[in-house]
């Protein structure tokens, strides 16, 4: 059983540069989130630039897959059936684009069908349309990435050492944080090419715990 690369997926070349040059499109720590934090607090100003991707080298941390672990679903189903239509109400208040501009530009981005995913120790499933496909995971390390407004991002990456044959080989996660802590929430890039999936910028599906209704993440979605 094959499972896809995330649908939407292009290699853009010459546009992405891992390490201190740009990328020419918008990116995985690029979207139009909206941020409505409390600043009152130091370190809430250092999460909050660190989560818009203004950070130095050495506030990098490796990372395990303690920090991912968990029952998670895709947010891409939620876009389609008009559950986060009050998210991108939300955005066209206080961005630059209609709210049927911002659920087509999440359409690209979160799309996927891989509803869900678990992570259990080392190991990966992916409930994809043709049923589930597991394999073990270990670090390969990080990226760092700089887009071309001047902010960056870092994707952490994992191989496959075990499991199904249609298991990828490569997953990279970006979260908007770059040292260890539970992730709230992540965008996930899979596939059997590590340096193509660096490439990818436009497609991102997204994934919140399974335990969180509908309104649940769109109350998530709002308040970040």
């Amino acid at each position: 059983m094959q499972i896809p690369r995330p649908l939407g997926a292009i290699a853009i070349g010459a546009a992405l540069i891992i390490g201190t040059q740009a990328l020419g499109q918008s990116s995985d720590t690029d979207h139009d989130h909206s941020h409505a934090h409390d600043h009152s607090h130091s370190h809430d100003e250092v999460a909050e630039r660190i989560y818009n991707g203004y950070f130095e080298d050495d506030e990098i941390k490796p990372r395990t897959l303690a920090d991912w672990q968990g029952d998670w679903q895709s947010v891409y189903p939620y876009l389609e059936d008009g559950t986060l239509a009050p998210v991108m109400a939300h955005k066209a208040e206080h961005g630059d684009r209609s709210a049927d501009a911002y659920h087509d530009y999440y359409a690209i981005g979160y799309r996927t069908d891989v509803d869900r995913i678990t992570i259990e120790g080392e190991t990966f499933t992916f409930y994809g349309d043709a049923g589930p496909v597991s394999g073990q995971y270990a670090s390969d390390g990080y990226e760092v990435l700089t887009y071309k407004k001047g902010n960056r991002g870092v994707r952490y990456i994992f191989e496959k050492t075990a499991g199904d044959a249609d298991a990828p080989q490569f997953v990279q996660f970006s979260d908007h944080a770059i040292a260890p802590t539970d992730a709230g929430h992540f965008h996930l890039y899979w596939g059997n090419d590590r340096a193509a999936l660096l490439e990818e910028v436009t497609n991102w599906p997204t994934y919140y715990p399974s335990s969180l209704s509908g309104e649940e993440i769109v109350h998530e979605m709002i308040a970040h």
